[in-house]
């Protein structure tokens, strides 16, 4: 049988610090440096990807003299993914909302070019828009009443 002593001289467990102390195996610490590297040169290549069909979009415009609503919907897109890539390398997380606004944009310069679209596709793209803005409604509104703890990980500053 547990007496009375033995419960109060038990300490509760302090999960923060086992997560500090508990040591790594080589293995692990190789395998998530590794991830990190992928993880960072496939940010590179998505901003110079985006500069450069930014690049492109402004040489287009040039030369076309003219500057359309499709191109600045294009152009504020690259400056959302560009955001969203310094977002992740600033604080190594990534807002779920940034890429759901990117899809609304996606699908608002889709509708500059309803004239080539069927009635059924009109319907589908602005029931996408319609599910995505809800579902940006719900993260927000999840995001506000349910907060997460900002220091999940030890090496969280």
């Amino acid at each position: 049988m547990i007496d009375e002593e033995t419960i109060e001289r038990r300490k509760p467990l302090d999960f923060e610090e086992m997560r500090v102390t508990s040591k790594k195996p080589a293995r692990e610490i190789i395998l998530a440096k590794a991830i990190n590297f992928a993880e960072y040169l496939g940010l590179v290549v998505i901003a110079l990807a985006t500069v450069y069909a930014a690049f492109g979009e402004v040489l287009h415009m040039v030369n076309a003299a003219t500057v359309t609503l499709g191109d600045l919907l294009l152009l504020f897109l690259y400056l959302e993914v560009l955001a969203m890539v310094a977002i992740y390398l600033e604080s190594g997380k990534l807002p779920i909302r940034l890429p759901l606004y990117i899809a609304i944009a996606l699908a608002r310069l889709l509708i500059l070019d309803m004239k080539d679209l069927t009635e059924w596709e009109m319907i589908a793209i602005a029931g996408t828009i319609t599910l995505i803005s809800i579902a940006t409604l719900i993260l927000r509104y999840g995001h506000l009443k349910y907060p997460y703890n900002k220091r999940r990980r030890a090496t969280d500053l």
